[in-house]
């Protein structure tokens, strides 16, 4: 069965964006380590699917670049009515039952690129697999954190193994849940 993976950063106290959903922060030149990419391509190397809800979509729309997933196949779950382009499949019902079905078809791993509340709905249904977290360090003090108040308390284990801290102060961490 396909594995989904929570692979996403945040500041140290928590938070995925900042209030307003700006994530500026994340790209402040002062963390730029030359030819370093954190682990995202070869993490993209075991994935074919990503899933986000419709903010964090509107986030990614936001970027100065063309859509970052266009090889991809790429849900996004919104509350509203939206039109399917020809990026991303839009979802608005049965969010945790489309999800376990697609965990069960064949193909590589699934990328929840997030938001907040999509994570802690899949946190609470189970669906989550592992969570790579890279820590920022910065305080934002307020924002969107990384699982929305809905989450419910879940113990996460260690993998050990994969963890590194870089020389700019990031640290990511792996957990399975």
């Amino acid at each position: 069965m396909r594995k989904i993976i929570l692979y996403i950063a945040a500041s140290t106290d928590g938070y995925i964006a900042r209030p307003d959903g700006n994530i500026d922060w994340l790209h402040d030149k002062k963390y730029n380590i030359p030819d370093e990419d954190f682990g995202y391509s070869a993490f993209l190397q075991t994935i074919d699917t990503t899933l986000m809800g419709h903010t964090t979509y509107k986030q990614v729309l936001g970027f100065d670049m063309p859509f970052p997933y266009p090889d991809l196949k790429n849900y996004v779950f919104s509350r509203s009515a939206q039109q399917d382009t020809v990026h991303v499949t839009f979802v608005r019902d049965g969010v945790v039952d489309f999800i376990e079905r697609l965990k069960e078809q064949p193909g590589k791993d699934i990328w929840l690129i997030g938001g907040g509340q999509l994570n802690a709905t899949l946190l609470n249904a189970g669906l989550l697999d592992e969570i790579i977290l890279t820590y920022i360090p910065i305080i934002l003090g307020k924002g969107i954190p990384l699982f929305s108040e809905e989450a419910e308390e879940h113990k996460l284990k260690l993998i050990p193994t994969d963890n590194k801290l870089y020389r700019n102060g990031f640290l990511q961490v792996r957990y399975s849940c």
